[in-house]
This record gives C-alpha cells, sequence and structure tokens, in this order.
C-alpha cells in the first residue's frame, strides 16, 4: 500500500487527521511544515512508495499554492489533497492531480477524497 504523507504544523490537527486517515490506510506519514516535506520526497525510496500528499493551507513558510507548485516539479504524478477553509480560493487548486477540500469536513469526506485520490492515481500508472 501506498504511502500518505500529512503536512500539517498543528500538533492537534496533525494527529486527528492522522488518526482518520491511519483507520482505512495503513502507512501514514506526518511531517510538520512544507519544507520537511519537499526534504523527505528527495529520499528516492519514499518517493517511490508516495502515493498522496494530504496539506493544510496555513502553514510557515512556503505554504498554499507554492507548496503544491514545487512538489509536482519534483513528483508530478503525485495527487495532493488540500485541506482548507470555504473562503480560501479552491481554483489556486486546479488540475487533475489536485483536489481541495474545504472546511468543514468530515472525516469521512477526507478518507474519501484521499481513497478517490489513491485510486486515480493507480489506475493512470498501471
Amino acid at each position: 500500500m501506498a504511502t500518505i504523507l500529512l503536512v500539517d504544523n498543528d500538533p492537534l490537527q496533525a494527529f486527528l487527521r492522522r488518526s482518520i486517515l491511519e483507520g482505512q490506510f495503513p502507512d501514514v506519514e506526518r511531517v510538520g511544515d512544507a519544507a520537511e516535506a519537499l526534504c523527505l520526497v528527495e529520499q528516492q525510496q519514499f518517493a517511490e512508495n508516495l502515493g498522496l500528499v494530504v496539506s493544510g493551507l496555513n502553514m510557515p513558510g512556503i505554504g498554499g499554492p507554492a507548496f503544491v507548485a514545487e512538489l509536482h516539479t519534483r513528483l508530478p504524478k503525485v495527487p495532493v489533497l488540500v485541506l482548507g477553509g470555504a473562503s480560501e480560493a479552491a481554483d489556486d487548486y486546479a488540475g487533475g492531480w489536485v483536489r481541495f477540500l474545504p472546511r468543514p469536513f468530515t472525516g469521512e469526506e477526507m478518507l474519501t477524497a484521499a481513497g478517490e485520490l489513491l485510486a486515480q492515481c493507480a489506475c493512470e500508472t498501471v
């Protein structure tokens, strides 16, 4: 099963989101910011197993559309699930490999979106 990388700088939210994701997906790694995520995806073994990135928006340093764009220059076919506020610009995340999930959302909605993106990725690489 592919690894899910959770990028979230809020320890409480990250714990909750990771717990929800691990209920359905056994391999979830968490980092605290986009810089850590970009360093991690540079490791070939990790990048080869990476199936999905789940990211919040309000992170220190690089975040939001800039992070997604930089990630896709390194790993263009890795899908990204962006968790953001309803007032934020979902249009900044248009594309086949990116889905924007506005708050408020349920754990089930997050799991469904993650599963759909992982399935899409698996179908396109076969």
